[in-house]
């Protein structure tokens, strides 16, 4: 049976409503003593934060609601197919930014407010990637079909 452009605006608003999903849980977990290591090494924002959630990423206060903003962007995008596909894309760039801000500014610096580490800038790097593949992907005929 042949996808539909039904088919597809569902799909490109169900990814993105996992993938919102996912931000807000990353966000929330953030906050999770046990879930985040050194949790009582949590800042608000900047490289001096020691949090780390699953004790590989690097988490501040800021990076947590960072996440959540993202959730609550994404949720309120995916209610329309642009608004989904938009989100994919932009938000894949945006974590792509994200992935070279990480390597130009290092962990160590006052720059690195964010904060990033080299699992994070890995993680922006695979989760930008792949939010802007399954855009376009998801939304193949996305624009292409005008009523």
């Amino acid at each position: 049976m042949a996808r539909t452009e039904t088919d597809e605006r569902r799909a490109v608003q169900k990814i993105a409503l996992v993938a919102s999903a996912v931000f807000a849980l990353v966000g929330i977990a953030g906050f999770v003593p046990g879930l985040t290591t050194n949790h009582d090494g949590l800042m608000f924002a900047g490289h001096e934060s020691h949090a780390m959630l699953l004790g590989v990423f690097a988490v501040s206060v800021l990076h947590n609601i960072v996440h959540l903003a993202f959730a609550v962007v994404g949720f309120l995008m995916s209610r329309t197919v642009d608004g989904a596909h938009r989100f994919l894309i932009g938000g894949g760039a945006v974590y792509l930014v994200l992935f070279v801000y990480g390597l130009v500014f290092g962990h160590s610096t006052d720059l690195n407010f964010v904060p990033v580490n080299p699992a994070d800038n890995w993680l922006h790097l695979f989760l930008g990637a792949g939010m802007i593949f399954l855009g376009r992907a998801a939304g193949r005929g996305h624009g292409t079909h005008r009523r």
